[in-house]
Order: structure tokens, then sequence, then C-alpha cells
């Protein structure tokens, strides 16, 4: 049994700790080629995806996943390389098809599109789209998109996306189709919509139990098999925050402050609690959903939740909030040279 182990990142923007223990913030040039620097290094330890987010605001460094991806692409020769997530709503699913396709030739072939409704919306008024339509945009976008992969001459009549007639798509995959995923906080309808599409589906699980989403997933295969799709060929991934240090202390210390200030922000805005260490030790303990500490302590909690929700593949995001460059590297280089052989090992009789 084989688990695919990789890294998720939204790019969030950093801090170096000056001489004096002080921070100063990186400018968002330089965020972007540490992160290309991590995805060289995660390919390097034999981690097998790295998947990076798309955001319009202060917070990220990163707008276009694609264009990191494919200058990480010429640094690196195995490691899969993957939008988490493209926002299909307020993308053109051409020019998704084309910016994946061409970075799926540099790459020889690594190139996945994780694609999701977004849990921001700056880049619905952005890019002139309105938020009333939600909904329907993610639905009609996202058959146009599975239409492209599939065939080279495509027609498309559509409400919201205007129409084309046997128009030709440039340029093709070189062998076959795009992988195609559905990313989703845990909203019944996405397993759904994902298992009726017969698409593979990835839930990030950022809070609370992960064993909570065994109801999602069940929902997902029964959807897909009610479909005519085989729920067996259908991947289930997850993503949760995480971080891997010498020890749990160390990777408490680490990790607690930059979590917090990143946490109250978004709690500002969409009415959270004031994150604490109560809240902090319950995530990060066995039944929570952050996967902190030691090599040891985050290689069981992997293996925990690979089993009980039957997953194919785990990603680890990091950074979470602003962490330096080289926690981040230390991390990466913890998760791939200590957690996954131990992972590894567990399931490979399995």
């Amino acid at each position: 049994m084989q688990i695919e182990l990789g890294l998720t990142s939204f790019g969030d923007n950093e801090k170096m700790i000056m001489a004096d223990g002080t921070r100063e913030a990186v400018s968002n040039a330089q965020r972007i080629r540490d992160i290309v620097e991590e995805i060289e290094l995660a390919d390097q330890l034999g981690l097998d995806v790295y998947g990076l987010g798309e955001h319009h605001r202060k917070d990220y460094a990163v707008s276009d996943p694609v264009t990191v991806l494919a200058a990480a692409a010429a640094r690196t020769k195995h490691i899969k390389l993957s939008s988490a997530v493209t926002v299909l709503s307020s993308d053109d699913p051409v020019r998704v098809y084309q910016r994946f396709s061409t970075l799926d030739a540099v790459s020889n072939g690594r190139a996945e599109i994780m694609i999701g409704r977004g849990s921001f919306i700056e880049s619905f008024p952005l890019f002139g789209y309105n938020l009333n339509d939600y909904e329907d945009l993610f639905n009609e976008k996202l058959q146009l998109l599975l239409k492209i992969n599939k065939h080279e001459i495509v027609s498309w009549e559509g409400k919201l996306r205007p129409s084309f007639e046997a128009t030709p798509i440039y340029p093709r995959v070189e062998h076959g189709e795009l992988p195609i995923s559905i990313a989703t906080g845990g909203t019944p309808e996405s397993s759904l919509r994902a298992g009726a599409f017969g698409l593979p589906i990835t839930y990030a699980i950022i809070g609370g139990n992960p064993r909570r989403f065994t109801r999602n997933i069940e929902i997902y295969k029964s959807v897909a098999a009610s479909y005519g799709h085989n729920p067996d060929n259908l991947p289930v991934a997850v993503h949760s925050w995480g971080y891997v240090a010498e020890t749990d202390e160390e990777a408490k210390r680490d990790f607690f402050s930059p979590l917090k200030a990143y946490h109250d922000v978004l709690g500002r805005e969409r009415g959270w609690p004031e994150f604490d260490q109560n809240m902090f030790e319950r995530e990060i303990g066995p039944n929570g959903a952050i996967y902190l500490g030691s090599p040891e302590t985050v290689a069981k909690k992997i293996i925990d939740t690979v089993e009980t929700l039957g997953l194919s593949r785990f990603m680890i995001h990091t950074p979470v909030g602003s962490m330096p460059h080289e926690y981040v590297m230390k991390s990466i280089r913890l998760f791939g040279e200590r957690v996954k052989p131990i992972v590894d090992k567990y399931f490979e009789n399995k």
C-alpha cells in the first residue's frame, strides 16, 4: 500500500529573525523565491506532491501558483506540482487548462489541478464576477474544464461563460488528461459534486477531530457508485496544518505564535473566537486537526488519520502564518527524512 505524502502552502508572507531578536518582513518577491527553494528541497527528499494556493490579498505572496510551480519544475525531477487550490469560479476554464498543460509540458507530466470555490472572495470583485453567482459559476466552469480536458476541439454554450463553437484548445497534454481533483473544507455539497463527477477529492481539515470526515467520505463514495464510478479508483486526500521539529516542545514553541497571529486575523474577519493555548493544545492532541511535534509524533498521527479515513494521500500544510524560511526548511527536511520513512514502513505491507 503506497501512501503519497506531500506539502501544501498558501505562500504566507514571512518575516526574518534579525540579530536583535526582532522580525522583519520580507518582500513578496523573496517569499516566492523561497517557495521555489522549499519545493526543490521537498523533491530532493522524495516527497510526492506539493500544492500551492491562489490568493489575492495582503497576507499571501502568490496570486498565480502556476508560474511559481513552473519555476520549481525546472529545479525538480519527481515531485507532482499542484494548485491548492485554483479558484475556478473566478478564472476561465480555457486559460486554466492552457496554463496547466504548459506546466505539464515543462515538468514532464507532473502537473495537477486542484480546484475549489475558494474560502476567500477577493477574486470575485477583482475579476468582475458577481458573488450571487457563486455556485452557478463553479458548476458551469467545472463542466467546461472537464470537457476541455477530454476533447481537443470543444463547443460550449453556457449562461455565465461566453459560448464558442468547435474551437481547438492548445497546447494539449502530452499523455492522456490532466489530473483534476476537487478540494473542499467539508461541505456535503462538495462531496456530492465530486462523487457525481467521479473526481478525486481533497479535504482541508483545519479544525476539530479528523474522524468526523468519515461521513463525508462515505457520502462521496456512495454518490460516486450511484453515478457508475468505481469508488475504489477514486483517491481521497487530506491536507491539514502542521509543523515538524526535533521535539514536541520545540514544535510548539516555533508554531504557536505565528499560528495565533494568523488565526486571529481571520477570526476578526469571520467572527471566530480568539485563539488561545487551550485551543492549541486541543488541536495538536490526538483528536485535533494540527499535525505538530517530533517526527515520531507527527508520523503516528498521520498513520492514524490515513487508516481511519482510508486515504491515499496526506499533505501537511506549512507554514501557517509568518514563519521564517529557515524554520519551514527545517520542518520540510524532518518531514522528508524522518516522518516519511516511518509512514512508508508502516504501510509497505498493508
